[in-house]
């Protein structure tokens, strides 16, 4: 089973997110994650869905997509080069003890502490999806109070999105 990352051009309208999430569920499609922000264009958002499942799967979610109105666009991100991304925002257990040993873990990794509380931090990660697991299993030990995540963001690498939009 190979993990797929499809871009959704839709129109920016109330329900659309549910039309889809509720489209691919009753399908019976996993979402492993989706994201939505506007895109480039007024009135437009893009969705970025990550699923798992054969090439099979990735072809019956494609052709699904296809046939709501608000869809504008399907494209499969990870058939080419791309570059995906995933926000965490990790809080955990910190005492004067350990805070500077937590800072140590954190800096390999890029990630920065962006709030310092009497008895947590909270460290914000960016990077790809192992990146942020890894971070998350060392920081396990310090007691981990609240996990957010955003989800994979991503796009085509280069021009060739651009270009295959103008076509």
């Amino acid at each position: 089973m190979n993990k797929h990352t499809i871009s959704v051009l839709v129109n920016d309208q109330p329900g659309v997110l549910a039309r889809v999430a509720i489209l691919l569920g009753q399908r019976g499609f996993n979402i492993d994650s989706i994201t939505v922000g506007r895109s480039e264009e007024a009135g437009l958002s893009r969705m970025i869905i990550v699923t798992t499942g054969d090439e099979k799967i990735l072809e019956q979610v494609m052709k699904q997509l296809h046939k709501l109105v608000d869809v504008i666009k399907v494209q499969h991100l990870s058939a080419n080069p791309m570059v995906a991304r995933e926000l965490a925002l990790i809080k955990v257990g910190a005492n004067a003890a350990n805070r500077s040993e937590i800072s140590g873990i954190v800096e390999p990794f890029r990630a920065s502490i962006v709030d310092v509380g009497p008895n947590t931090l909270v460290i914000q990660a960016t990077g790809d999806s192992g990146k942020i697991d890894a971070l998350i299993e060392l920081l396990r030990p310090y007691g981990i109070k609240e996990l957010s995540r955003t989800g994979v963001t991503a796009m085509m690498r280069g021009t060739s999105l651009a270009a295959k939009i103008a076509n």
